[in-house]
């Protein structure tokens, strides 16, 4: 019995790896379901040979078999002779293992998982003004998409792809471990579940070429640097008609001579405002992101009080109106004094009478 897989599959134990690869692949498309549709005796003669090249196709199972291992002794329908009960060892079948993996689910063919494309990342620069008021930008993007010759099959225009005869256009094949098996991708087709034997001239048979696609994203009002946007389906076509990945587009939002995105959403800007406007207030003119407007400084502002405009900052995330604007007040100290200058702040020193400022906090330290 220590032969019987070889003479499943028509082929000496000296064979080679490609030797009974070619054997099996010739058997599989004489025996093929698709081709002896209704043949009950075709069907087993299939099962046969997929379970003879499960065994013999993989190098570390071929030895196990050779020396006499659990895959010794497969017989007519796959069974195992050796052991006790009907079925072979302790009544297991391996003829029913194998019918399980090779089967047609109850009459109908099951279809390999399409392969998803791959997402793709982009970046587009944007002036802080596309950003704060939103734009539409165009991307051009190198992408594998659909073959256009072949549309996406990886056939040669007139042929199509045939049904992988080892895994029955699953895409997936059992591997043994013991009495047991686990699914993995098809060593014969790669989980495509088809098998392309005339390759298209332009993709070699992936249904892909390299190809730069270019899109419009629309970029939304107020957004910040770093952002994502997401367009669907615009990333990678999948293989043999395989649905696209996403691309994914992150803004790089170019900076403000005048105004700084806070974290909150608002609006930074700093503003100078003058000794006397910080002594005795006023009203003084500020930038806004579509003009200026005018705030009042109230009499003896300190140095970095803020003041607000409302609603005059970016928009907010799903329509939810505008941010504000905070204008950070800095009282400008001249580096160098005229005569004039100097006179006046002596006088006004003078008018204060000496007062010193610092008094009350020296107070509270002790000193």
């Amino acid at each position: 019995m220590a032969d019987e897989l070889y003479k499943t599959l028509g082929v000496s134990k000296k064979a080679t790896d490609e030797e009974i690869k070619k054997a099996y692949r010739k058997l599989a498309r004489k025996y093929h379901p698709d081709r002896n549709p209704d043949d009950d005796a075709a069907e087993e003669k299939f099962k046969e040979i997929s379970a003879a090249y499960d065994v013999l196709g993989d190098p570390e199972k071929r030895k196990e078999y050779d020396e006499g291992g659990v895959f010794a002794g497969f017989g007519e329908g796959g069974r195992a002779p050796f052991g006790t009960g009907p079925g072979g060892f302790g009544g297991f079948d391996f003829g029913d293992i194998l019918g399980g993996v090779f089967n047609r689910g109850g009459g109908g063919r099951a279809r390999a998982q399409q392969v998803r494309g791959r997402d793709l990342e982009t970046e587009v620069s944007l002036g802080f003004d596309q950003a704060i008021e939103g734009t539409q930008i165009s991307v051009t993007v190198p992408k594998q998409s659909q073959c256009t010759t072949c549309h996406g099959s990886g056939a040669k225009p007139g042929t199509s792809p045939t049904t992988c005869p080892r895994c029955e256009g699953r895409g997936v094949e059992a591997q043994g471990q013991g009495f047991f098996s686990i699914s993995q991708p098809c060593s014969m087709c790669g989980g495509a579940g088809q098998i392309v034997e005339d390759p298209c001239p332009t993709c070699g048979g992936s249904g892909l070429t390299q190809q730069n696609k270019r899109y419009k994203v629309n970029i939304p009002a107020g957004v910040k640097d770093g952002t994502r946007i997401r367009l669907a389906g615009k990333g990678e076509d999948g293989p043999r008609g395989g649905p696209p990945g996403d691309l994914y587009v992150t803004t790089r939002v170019a900076s403000s001579p005048v105004f700084r995105r806070l974290d909150d959403g608002n609006l930074e800007v700093t503003v100078p405002i003058s000794i006397p406007e910080a002594l005795r207030g006023g009203t003084i003119e500020v930038p806004t992101l579509n003009g200026t407007k005018r705030i009042k400084v109230a009499p003896g502002t300190k140095h970095g009080t803020i003041q607000r405009l409302r609603g005059e900052g970016p928009p907010k995330p799903k329509g939810a109106g505008r941010g504000d604007i905070r204008y950070r007040l800095e009282i400008a100290i001249p580096a160098d004094l005229s005569e004039e200058q100097n006179e006046a702040v002596e006088k006004l020193a003078e008018t204060l009478n000496g007062s010193d400022p610092r008094a009350e906090l020296l107070r509270k330290a002790g000193a």
